[in-house]
């Protein structure tokens, strides 16, 4: 595949018409649908539906839209390839790339943001938010250099450097709700009311095995990949979401509370990357600052 045709499809796939995409590309029509059945055929795989003959409008078939969202990843690592490589030596200057889970630990990255601003200011942050699954195929694929994660760190496959920070775990519900009158919320309490789990736990984790029961045996109503997003599934009253603390503003008018479980369930932060990774200058000066600002509480 040449990164020619990747950036055509692109074209089309966000234009929605080949005749559109060629005029964006200042290509002609005949030329650019003869480069994509060229594709399709160097792949074996339709890409593209064509509309009837009264429709321009195309869209993607399941494998067009596996390629889509690997295309935009092939040439995202190209442009930042081209960025590192092209870079002045006497200046640092480029994007550092995190992924993370919804936690009050990003003020980490952003006090190690903050102490390069002054130094470097050319340097720019991109976070994406998503799972420990999300964090771990994007470090895999090379699509962001740093990962936060909580609890155990593979370490055959990952450096990683532990933070002081700890999530706490606990329960999201409505102030008029029956538990909201505990201080602390026990297994016992979790046994019958409808839960809101993360995807990540309600395959099986940390906070399962707290609870003591099979995941079966648990009334999971609805799971989430963002805690705010479970939130919104709470105030309405569908369940009680658990989740880590300070994530969601309970204060003021709320009409939620937080809970923590007992016995106390945490775990600790770590920021991780690939073994072996090779860093862009700006993504090496940032990792210089988190370890001087984090080898105190290591």
């Amino acid at each position: 595949m040449e990164l020619r045709v990747l950036n055509y499809f692109l074209a089309i796939a966000r234009e929605q018409s080949i005749v559109h995409a060629a005029e964006s590309l200042h290509l002609s029509q005949p030329t650019l649908s003869i480069q994509i059945k060229g594709l399709e055929e160097e792949l074996g795989k339709q890409l593209l539906i064509r509309g009837t003959k009264g429709s321009r409008k195309v869209t993607l078939t399941e494998e067009g839209m596996i390629l889509r969202k690997r295309a935009e990843e092939i040439l995202d690592l190209v442009r930042r390839t081209e960025l590192e490589i092209t870079a002045s030596d006497d200046i640092i200057m480029g994007d550092v790339y995190i992924g993370t889970g919804e936690t009050d630990g990003v003020r980490v990255i952003a006090r190690a943001a903050q102490a390069l601003q002054s130094q470097h200011p050319g340097i720019h942050y991109h976070i994406s938010s998503g799972n420990a699954a999300y964090v771990s195929e994007y470090l895999d694929s090379g699509l962001i250099d740093f990962g936060i994660v909580f609890g155990n760190v593979d370490l055959t496959k990952y450096n990683a450097l532990e933070t002081a920070h700890s999530e706490i775990w606990g329960v999201l519900m409505r102030k008029d709700s029956v538990l909201a009158d505990k201080e602390t919320i026990s297994p016992d309490d979790l046994k019958d009311v409808p839960l809101i789990l993360s995807q990540q736990e309600s395959q099986g984790g940390s906070l399962t095995q707290w609870i003591g029961q099979e995941i079966s045996d648990l009334n999971i109503i609805a799971t989430y990949n963002l805690l705010y997003n479970a939130s919104l599934l709470v105030d309405e009253g569908l369940g009680y979401a658990i989740g880590y603390d300070k994530i969601i503003n309970t204060s003021g008018n709320s009409r939620l509370c937080f809970r923590p479980l007992e016995p106390k369930l945490e775990n600790k932060m770590s920021i991780i990357w690939k073994k072996h990774q090779h860093f862009s200058k700006p993504a090496e000066k940032f990792l210089e600052v988190l370890r001087e600002l984090l080898s105190p509480s290591i």
